[in-house]
């Protein structure tokens, strides 16, 4: 029973890592910015919604709206305010990591700041576990979570597949003349990516929030994992991220039958370390040939 526990716990703690993938995956993909300022976005929704539930006690729907908002506000300014003039002058790498590592460090000390240092936690009855078979606990958070990622990948694959604006998002990387070329403008595009990506982190940020709390140094462990999903998926591919969010909170979870909750964590990076040494190109990735 104690794996079956862990098993249904590390499915749950999967759909908040494949969100989380997801939106820096498609970020990536989309515009080839690596946003370490995504963990960022993740620390705007989790406190955004935490200060206007929980302290404000304003209605559930509505934090959540205001929340979202304000994500998704975060990522487009910062992508036209930090990121197009860094790549209008100098588009290297090192550049675009360093100030979107610079907004990461300023976002968490802000938080820091108003918030304190240590752990908060949004309240509801939804994260006290029903017991559905003996010995079995499962909350009801944790199926709104594996419900949420479904039906947000569904929503986010149909809009890649079939509207105008995901395939030219999808194109954007590969072919940004291209894009031109049909009349869209990459850096509407780029601001679209961004949008998208920061919404994705919301569910994510607010169940987390729910469940084991949040403190200001969350934004560098979902960085990590974020990054952790997009290698051993696939970089580019978004379902790639998703089911290795999935495979990386089972493989957390059930890490713990056998080994302390301080080491569960290491884990997830005993996993990217198999597969870049045997597997570089991820899930769902295409190997490179020089």
């Amino acid at each position: 029973m104690l794996l079956l526990q862990l098993f249904v716990n590390g499915i749950a703690l999967g759909a908040l890592y494949a969100l989380t993938a997801g939106g820096f995956s498609l970020i990536f993909g989309a515009t080839r910015i690596f946003h370490f300022a995504h963990g960022a976005a993740f620390m705007v929704a989790g406190y955004g919604f935490y200060e206007i539930y929980a302290k404000l006690h304003w209605p559930w729907y509505v934090a959540l709206l205001i929340a979202a908002v304000a994500t998704v506000a975060f990522g487009v300014l910062l992508d036209r305010l930090v990121y197009t003039p860094i790549k209008r002058h100098d588009n290297s790498f090192f550049t675009l990591f360093a100030g979107a590592f610079g907004v990461g460090i300023i976002v968490q000390n802000l938080i820091a700041f108003f918030f304190g240092r240590g752990f908060v936690a949004i309240p509801t009855p939804l994260s006290k576990g029903v017991e559905l078979l003996d010995g079995l606990y499962v909350a009801p958070l944790a199926g709104i979570a594996v419900i949420v990622a479904l039906v947000a990948f569904g929503a986010l694959h149909a809009f890649l597949s079939r509207s105008h604006t995901g395939i030219a998002l999808r194109a954007l990387a590969d072919s940004p003349d291209l894009v031109r070329a049909y009349g869209m403008s990459p850096q509407r595009l780029s601001q679209v990516a961004f949008a998208l990506g920061s919404l994705l982190v919301v569910p994510a940020a607010i169940l987390s929030g729910s469940s084991a709390g949040l403190n200001p140094s969350v934004g560098s462990h979902v960085m990590l994992i974020s990054l952790a999903a997009t290698i051993v998926g696939g970089v580019g591919s978004l379902r790639g991220a998703a089911c290795a969010g999935f495979l990386l909170g089972l493989a957390e979870s059930l890490a713990l039958a056998w080994f302390s909750s301080q080491w569960s964590e290491a884990v997830v990076f005993v996993v990217l370390f198999l597969f870049i040494l045997f597997r570089p190109f991820g899930f769902f990735g295409r190997a490179m040939v020089h």
